[in-house]
């Protein structure tokens, strides 16, 4: 492993690993390292939207609104088989919002880009329409329009895994100790937080890409000042069995102006969030709290037939963002568009905000900025190139998946769904010479075999039961004691 860098990265959530991705796609050599499991934090705790941010249009965020639709386009190109369209349900409420104004702004989402693959907005009759029977009798007329959603912290491995295939070398559970200068370079620190090694690197630019913690990372382990303002603000979400049939989503409008979605997940269970709540807490033990569960409850009872309450919750999850602070808003008003600070000298990058949407164009702005420091930078390239697994005849998943349960016939539906929606073509790595179940070793419960797990050891950085059962795969929603006891037993 080289110990000299162009580009060294703090941070590995989805802006770090983009930036790692498109920086050494470019012929720059590159590091990056990760206190914890890649996508551990902020990038595995979103909503799973690939979406323009269509509430973001009331804050007249036009310029971020228009940028997240491109990406959204690029996106759904590039990973068909992690990224799906999604349909969103509006029901109408007349006393929030007039409905000239949601016909506007829906109109406004679906033109401010010429080129789009999904379909046009419209308005519905709830009272009729299968998309109203799980809805109060009192919402008749609603709205309809597309986005979608795609599981974040895979999303996360995909830019990983293409760093590396482009030389980078992505270190997890690797804390930077501290960075210096020292005749003309960044002298590195790093500390194996298992073994407690410690390990030394040099590069020509470090950039902080560590989400909630850049404050943090800049004050104390680089030891350098930051003109900026940041906020951190927690969004929660929670996971209920499922609440309605349909493969389609809703979003609720609240009093408070904020929106609440309303989502199927892993086929048995409905997503509901996010709050957005000023945070001041630790940031290695996020929770959702009390307050925020009933309030995304109430928000779901205001609208749905069937009651829900916090003792339905059988899953919750809570991210921290950290925000651009420049003016006093309220949480849910903060922009999420990205911001860049780069010193006089090139030779640090610090990366504020960001969406999980925008992460490619930011990574691709962020290289692009650098290009003072690299004058024989080569073009940006990741708007044409499809991440791991994507590799599929004219990107079509459903296609692919087909062809996929021809290939592997012996496979449950179930399982063969998951595998191709998970791995897309790179399913056969740990695939390719198996005929049965058996030929795919030990099975630990609920659809996890011994090879899939390899697979992941040997390619994605997984190292823990966490890592497997709550970031690669979401089997932690259903795996139970014995499985985990036997899955800890085999990686010890």
């Amino acid at each position: 492993m080289q110990n000299t860098f162009d580009i060294f990265i703090i941070g590995g959530g989805i802006n770090g690993v983009g930036i790692a991705a498109d920086a050494a796609g470019r012929g720059l050599s590159v590091g990056l390292c990760e206190q914890a499991d890649l996508a551990s934090a902020t990038s595995s705790a979103s909503s799973k939207l690939i979406h323009g941010g269509l509430r973001y249009l009331e804050l007249y965020e036009f310029g971020l609104v228009r940028k997240a639709l491109k990406e959204r386009e690029i996106l759904l190109h590039n990973a068909a088989h992690l990224i799906s369209p999604l349909e969103f349900v509006l029901p109408y409420e007349p006393h929030l919002r007039p409905r000239w104004l949601i016909r506007l702004g829906l109109f406004i989402y679906d033109h401010l880009i010429t080129k789009r693959s999904l379909p046009s907005s419209k308005q519905i009759d709830l009272s009729r329409d299968p998309r109203g029977q799980a809805l109060l009798a009192q919402f008749k007329q609603g709205f309809s329009y597309f986005d979608c959603h795609t599981n974040d912290a895979r999303l996360v491995i995909l830019n990983a895994l293409s760093a590396k295939e482009h030389g980078a070398t992505i270190m997890s559970r690797m804390r930077c100790v501290s960075a210096a200068r020292e005749k003309g370079l960044w002298i590195i620190e790093l500390q194996n937080v298992l073994t407690q090694e410690k390990k030394h690197y040099t590069a020509k630019v470090l950039v902080n890409a560590c989400g909630p913690w850049l404050a943090q990372v800049a004050m104390q382990t680089i030891k350098a000042h930051h003109s900026f303002r940041i906020k951190l603000i927690k969004g929660s979400h929670i996971l209920l069995p499922k609440l309605y049939a349909g493969d389609y989503a809703y979003i609720l409008q609240n009093a408070d102006k904020r929106v609440v979605f309303v989502m199927p997940f892993e086929q048995d269970y409905t997503l509901i969030g996010t709050t957005d709540v000023p945070y001041a807490g630790g940031l290695n033990d996020v929770k959702c709290s009390d307050e925020e569960m009933r309030y995304l409850c109430d928000t779901v009872n205001q609208y749905f037939k069937q009651s829900i309450s916090p003792k339905d919750i059988i899953h919750s999850y809570a991210g921290v963002r950290c925000l651009q602070a420049d003016r006093e808003v309220k949480a849910s008003e903060m922009t999420r568009d990205y911001k860049f600070e780069l010193t006089e000298d090139d030779t640090l990058l610090t990366v504020v905000s960001g969406k999980l949407t925008t992460y490619r164009r930011l990574a691709e702005e962020a290289v692009n900025s650098l290009s003072r420091a690299f004058p024989n930078l080569k073009p940006a390239w990741t708007e044409q190139n499809v991440l791991p697994g994507g590799e599929f005849a004219g990107h079509d998943f459903k296609k692919f998946y087909l062809g996929f349960m021809e290939r592997y016939s012996w496979l449950p539906a179930r399982l063969a769904y998951r595998y191709a929606q998970s791995y897309g073509t790179r399913a056969e790595v740990f695939l390719a010479e198996a005929k049965s179940l058996e030929d795919l070793g030990l099975h630990f419960g609920f659809g996890l075999y011994e090879s899939e797990v390899k697979y992941l050891l040997q390619n994605e950085w997984a190292r823990t039961v966490d890592d497997i059962l709550w970031r690669r795969t979401k089997l932690g929603l259903v795996f139970d004691e014995k499985g985990i006891l036997a899955l800890t037993n085999w990686l010890s």
